[in-house]
């Protein structure tokens, strides 16, 4: 390994590593544009050849966002979304309280189902209009929903981008994560209703003249075009079943992802001519949040070039050694430190980091079953520490954009001040939940 003026690779991969990380809390650089410079210099510096770096880079993580973001996209525009939120509060008597549990219900449902970050940009204007109609502070319905987002997205394999890169890389199928994640993400959303409901619930008053505006809007009017919704739906379900059936198919998320949108584009682009088939596939190609892409791309590249200099082995090691080498204590460990570093910068680069990191502890914890306490572990602790901070997580840093264009805005620090004592409060009920299922 030959890098730039003799630098030693470990001191130049680290320190490159931490400008990266500095770089993308102080969001003075686009994200995407800050990892893919990084990336590249990683390659120019000599830590990585450009054969290396590209072997470093997860596409199977990076197929199953795109196919998942084309998915939603085209279902999107039958109005499908819209549809389920209206119907939810008309089903609750347009009461305050009663709306804010049924969107909190669908929010965390979406965001299992399909992904946290098309959930809340789905959710989010729905629930504006419905607090607007009810002359009431959309805040604690923002704030309800970014937690259900982030509790949602903890219960799959799909549903929170460090989830998808755990899975990628463990090699751990949709199955695994429903079965291990999705009991104890129905209790904490439960349980998070409790606090939500003392602090703001109770308070929730609206006259019946207010109320009756939301029970007067027709659901069925958000439905656009019926013949694309029964598609979509059909394709959506395929597509869950695949998930379900991967493993025993011995095919990738990524290959159902692609195929379902793949599916979906023909469906939806068989009756067109071929100018409207030309626009309408660039439509939904555009639908893809392709800065979520590369800087996925350029994130992989950096974390695989700390990797190769033998960085991340050695703080393995060193863990290893604070914690005495214990099963326990370094499940501990990674559950609330990937927690509490999760509320402080956004998840997504920190998981990419722990999960070579992890996998350098296999040899102490007797192979790759050894380590499934740890994946477990790492998952509740980034998906759910994402909900301490507006940066924690992407889908809070969209609803918080959405608040402030309404005129709104939630603040950084009130809204820390309120979340992170809660995510933390989550965090206690992981590690029980941990502790007696796998310790």
């Amino acid at each position: 390994m030959q890098v730039i003026f003799g630098i030693d690779p470990i001191w130049f991969a680290g320190s490159l590593f931490v400008l990266t990380y500095v770089l993308i809390v102080t969001e003075r650089l686009n994200r995407a544009v800050i990892s893919l410079t990084a990336a590249c210099l990683m390659i120019l510096g000599g830590v990585l050849t450009q054969e290396e770096a590209f072997q470093g880079v997860d596409f199977n993580t990076l197929g199953l966002l795109t196919g998942m973001m084309i998915i939603v996209g085209i279902t999107r525009k039958s109005g499908v979304f819209q549809y389920l939120a209206i119907w939810s509060a008309k089903k609750v008597g347009a009461s305050p309280w009663g709306i804010l549990v049924m969107l909190v219900l669908v929010t965390a449902f979406l965001s299992a189902t399909l992904d946290n970050v098309t959930t809340v940009l789905l959710i989010v204007p729905v629930t504006l209009l419905i607090t607007e109609a009810l002359k009431i502070s959309a805040y604690p319905y923002l704030f309800a929903e970014i937690f259900a987002s982030n509790i949602g997205g903890t219960a799959t394999l799909i549903g929170d981008p460090p989830n998808i890169m755990i899975g990628s890389a463990v090699g751990l199928t949709f199955n695994d994560f429903l079965l291990n994640l999705a009991p104890i993400a129905l209790i904490i959303l439960a349980l998070m209703l409790i606090p939500i409901y003392l602090i703001w619930g109770r308070h929730l008053k609206a006259t019946p003249e207010r109320r009756q505006r939301v029970m007067d809007y027709q659901e069925r009017d958000a439905i656009t075009d019926v013949r694309l919704l029964w598609q979509s739906l059909f394709v959506l379900a395929l597509v869950v079943i695949g998930f379900m059936l991967a493993h025993p198919l011995g095919q990738q998320p990524a290959t159902i992802a692609m195929f379902g949108a793949a599916l979906l584009l023909v469906l939806d682009n068989l009756p067109r001519t071929a100018s409207e088939q030309s626009e309408s596939v660039h439509k939904s190609f555009c639908e893809v949040e392709w800065t979520t892409i590369f800087f996925f791309i350029g994130l992989f590249i950096v974390v695989y070039g700390v990797e190769t200099t033998g960085l991340l082995q050695m703080v393995a090691n060193h863990l290893l050694e604070m914690t005495g080498g214990d099963l326990t204590n370094t499940v501990m460990v990674i559950l609330w430190v990937s927690a509490v570093a999760s509320a402080v910068i956004d998840n997504i680069p920190f998981v990419a980091t722990m999960i070579p990191l992890i996998e350098n502890m296999s040899s102490s914890f007797g192979g790759a079953e050894g380590l499934k306490p740890l994946w477990w572990s790492l998952a509740l602790g980034s998906c759910l520490g994402g909900n301490g901070s507006l940066i924690g997580a992407s889908a809070n840093l969209i609803v918080a954009g959405f608040a402030e264009r309404s005129g709104q805005p939630i603040r950084f620090l009130p809204f820390m001040l309120m979340a992170f004592p809660l995510m933390l409060l989550s965090i206690l009920v992981s590690t029980l939940y941990v502790y007696l299922r796998y310790l």
